[in-house]
This record gives structure tokens, sequence and C-alpha cells, in this order.
């Protein structure tokens, strides 16, 4: 048996993965609101550990990951790697990594049109 799902994503180790069902459990036991944005925060879950949390900055602004991250109960540049497996399929990344300065890509000082597309490798 591989140690990869598709050669390209690891699996999860049990214990890992159960930390993840816990956090979504968690959440979802504390959560008060739209169940959209519950949703969307266990999505971020789960694309920030395949992604990475550059990739998230990216695609989120500030204020949308600091909402997912308190319905989480997570920091996300503690919960996940500054880059996944499939950190190169995000376009906004992908051309983000050109510039001198990632962080003016973030904050929109630099603009990236499709920033939020992942594509093919």
């Amino acid at each position: 048996m591989t140690d990869l799902v598709n050669d390209t994503i690891p699996k999860l180790p049990i214990e890992e993965a159960q930390q993840y069902i816990e956090i979504i459990n968690r959440a979802a036991l504390n959560f008060r609101g739209q169940a959209d944005e519950l949703e969307n925060a266990i999505g971020m879950l789960m694309i920030g550990r395949i992604y990475g949390w550059r990739v998230l900055v990216i695609v989120h602004n500030k204020r949308t990951i600091k909402k997912y991250e308190e319905i989480l109960g997570i920091n996300i540049r503690e919960m996940f790697p500054p880059e996944g497996p499939l950190a190169h399929k995000s376009i906004g990344y992908k051309i983000a990594t050109t510039f001198t300065n990632f962080w003016k890509v973030v904050s929109g000082d630099i603009k990236i049109e499709n920033r939020r597309e992942i594509g093919s490798e």
C-alpha cells in the first residue's frame, strides 16, 4: 500500500485524521450562525491541508480567514504547512511566487486575475 493518494497527496496518519474530526465536531457543536459559513470553514480546513496556508491567503481575504479560524478554533499558519502537496495547482499562488513580495499579492497591491482558480499541473 502506498503512502500517497493517487501518488500526490500524502495519506493522513490516523492521529491527524482524528484531530481533524475533533476540530470539525467541536466547531459544529459550538457554531451559531449561517450553515454555509460552517460548511465553508470546514472546506478551508480540508483544502488547507492539501494546498497549504499560502494558497489560502491568496484565495481568501484576511477577514474571511479570521472568521473561519474562529469557527474552527485554529490558526492556519500553525495548522498547515506554507505549501501543501498541491500548491502548484493554484494559479494565483503560482503567479504570486513569481513576484519578489508575496505579501503585496496577498494584500491586493499586486492584482492577479484568476487568483482563486485551481488548474492543472
